[in-house]
């Protein structure tokens, strides 16, 4: 009987150990469609490792955050994001960095969502107001007015914001918990989409006059840079 236990006991240990560590890893890409002939299959995000005896202090850093971003565009903000593009000792370790620029009296990085991420966002400069909004079914804004120390967190693929609201330019550091973290600006999505989402879907989602979406469809939406 104890026998019977004994395996008993080993046989749910396993199998909670099975349960346990058998997930999907997280996506390091929107799209990947499967493919068997490997003559035909490209590497996307993913990276070779140099040789460890040829690693240099250069593969660990990065030199240029404390240069401003241009903000002189449609948004008045510059994202400036360091991945394992820029600093290869970032592969594989799950998290990357970004100096966000905003131009005064409004400078916008618009309703987004990280598909891959959560951030941690640290203010240096400047006041913002920035936010989050939870999902279905409550849509709760958690949103505050943010100073220079200031930090805001904004969980993993929520939407979210940050608007300056100073008069002189702002600075903010965010900090991603993915070596890709991916961004879906959402007004780009929804009237920027190539080609077109029909007017239909948008008119009824949104209540808003087909008119009114047809020309929000014409126009240009570009992405925060």
């Amino acid at each position: 009987m104890k026998v019977a236990n004994l395996l008993g006991a080993l046989v749910l240990l396993a199998l909670t150990s099975s349960f346990a560590t058998a997930y999907d890893p997280s996506p390091l890409q929107d799209i990947c469609v499967a493919i068997n002939d490997t003559d035909s299959a490209v590497l996307v995000n993913g990276k070779f490792c140099k040789n460890p005896s040829l690693y240099t202090p250069d593969d660990f850093s990065f030199s240029g955050f404390d240069v401003p971003g241009n903000t002189s565009n449609q948004l008045g903000v510059h994202v400036n994001i360091v991945t394992a593009d820029l600093m290869p000792g970032l592969n594989t370790l799950g998290v990357s960095m970004a100096r966000i620029d905003f131009a005064p009296n409004g400078g916008l990085n618009p309703p987004h969502y990280h598909p891959r991420a959560s951030e941690l966002l640290l203010v240096v400069k400047g006041t913002l107001y920035a936010g989050f909004v939870t999902s279905n079914p409550d849509h709760r804004l958690f949103a505050k007015i943010l100073k220079p120390g200031d930090l805001i967190v904004f969980p993993f693929g929520l939407v979210h914001f940050q608007l300056n609201i100073g008069k002189t330019p702002a600075v903010a550091i965010a900090a991603l918990t993915s070596q890709n973290p991916g961004v879906n600006t959402v007004a780009n999505a929804i009237f920027g989409a190539s080609p077109s989402i029909n007017p239909a879907v948008i008119t009824t989602a949104f209540h808003l006059d087909r008119k009114l979406v047809e020309d929000l469809q014409s126009q240009e939406w570009v992405n925060p840079t």
